[in-house]
Order: structure tokens, then sequence, then C-alpha cells
């Protein structure tokens, strides 16, 4: 049963500090939640007797059964998609190392959930699994941004933490730091490496000074022809898809 409760919970992890508190976050649609069924502990789901009877085991400690216009009672969707789902958020802890071994990304103050979910679309698909996050970044389980990854933060490890200290680490480790810059050298044309980590910057304002300041590798992704003019800089997830197809070009 659909209890007045049970809505008011749903509703309430719309905003951060009930998601933390209860360490969940929402999913909708058949395609995301049977994507993210099995890679999360699954706390609810709620769904249409058509979908449930077409998913006969699925893992979920309470299974509600609803119709159509009830499930448009509590979907923070325009149009709601035959089932909701509510699960656990992951206990990823940082991963300091990975950058020593592995090609990663930084956001450092993202903003934008949209702009945040394709860049974990993006990550996955060019085979990078871990993202490293300014606390100012959005947050990757809010709802916007759960459905903006199609699924992909089943595979990708979002990590929250003081950004510029990290990063600062890292570069006393020597790990390639690759940021793109107005100023920055032709991607094009510069060594690549596939290790390392390539931060992405703010919508309106690029790359932090602190942060900016260690970055080893200052690339910048012309425009063609390089006389004509243009706008002033690319969207951040396009960037970022431009750049990570680089990288992998090379390896």
């Amino acid at each position: 049963m659909l209890s007045k409760n049970k809505i008011k919970y749903i509703h309430s992890l719309e905003q951060k500090k009930n998601r933390k508190e209860e360490q969940a976050f929402i999913a909708e649609g058949p395609k995301l939640v049977g994507d993210l069924l099995g890679h999360f502990t699954c706390r609810l789901i709620i769904g249409t007797d058509e979908w449930l009877n077409q998913h006969p085991y699925i893992q979920a400690s309470e299974i509600i059964v609803v119709k159509r216009d009830e499930l448009s009672r509590i979907s923070l969707q325009k149009t709601p998609q035959e089932v909701l789902a509510i699960f656990e958020q992951p206990p990823h802890k940082v991963e300091a190392d990975a950058a020593r071994h592995s090609l990663c990304l930084a956001l450092d103050d993202v903003q934008d959930p949209g702009n945040v979910g394709t860049i974990a679309r993006v990550a996955d698909w060019f085979g990078i699994e871990h993202i490293f996050c300014s606390r100012g970044t959005a947050d990757i389980y809010n709802p916007k941004t759960v459905q903006a990854t199609m699924g992909a933060i089943a595979r990708v490890k979002f990590h929250y933490c003081d950004l510029a200290a990290f990063i600062t680490e890292q570069a006393k480790a020597d790990v390639p730091l690759f940021g793109t810059f107005l100023n920055g050298n032709n991607i094009y044309e510069e060594a690549l490496d596939s290790k390392g980590i390539i931060i992405m910057g703010n919508e309106g304002n690029g790359i932090s000074p602190d942060i900016a300041e260690v970055i080893n590798h200052r690339l910048f992704i012309p425009n063609y022809p390089p006389e004509r003019a243009t706008s002033e800089s690319l969207n951040v997830a396009i960037a970022t898809a431009i750049v990570c197809a680089e990288f992998r070009r090379r390896k």
C-alpha cells in the first residue's frame, strides 16, 4: 500500500541533506532501474502490475504495486514510466592511488546536474572508472543527475573530497594532471598519457586558481578554422567527451 508517509519519504529524497542522512537515492524508468538492479542494494520498488510481472525475480526489501495514476503522485518526472526505485548509496572510499595506474576524471565545481550526469556517461563509455569531485560539484545522487547518467553510476565511482588538497597531493606524487585552458597547448599536438587525472572546471569560471597552479599539462581544444570567430567556450560535458576521446584514441 502506498501510504502518505511513504510518498512523503520518497519526495524527501529530492533534498541532498535527506539523501545523505538516509544514504539513499531515487531512480525512475524501466531502463534506468533495470540497469541499477544488481549493482546497488534496492530498498523499495514501486511499479505497475505489468512491469512487476515482467520482472518476477527482482530483489528488493519492499515491493509495492501501483496503478499508473498512483505512480504519477510520487514520480519526480513529468512523464512517469512504470517503475520507481530507491537504492542505497554505495560506501565508496576515495581511492587516492587510482590515478597512478589508470585514467581518471576530476570535476571542479561542475554545478549543473545534467552536465555531471552526462560526464558520468562519457566516463563510462571511455572506460574511466573514477571521478573525483569538489564538494561544490552537483551531487551524483540528485534525481536529475541520476536520470542523466542513464545507468553509468553502476560502473563509475564518484568520490567527493577537498579537491584542491587531493590534486595537490597527486601533484607531489608526480601524477600527470591534465586541465583544459583557453591558453593551453593544442591537445592534438601534446603528448598524452594512459594514466593520470583529467580536470574539468566550473561552467562559468573554469578550473579554480589553487588547482590550476599545480596542473602540469595545460591543454586547449582548438576551434576550426582557428581564424574564424566562434563561441567563447564549449559546454563542459562536450569538452570532456572530446578530451577523453583523444586520450583513448592515442591509447
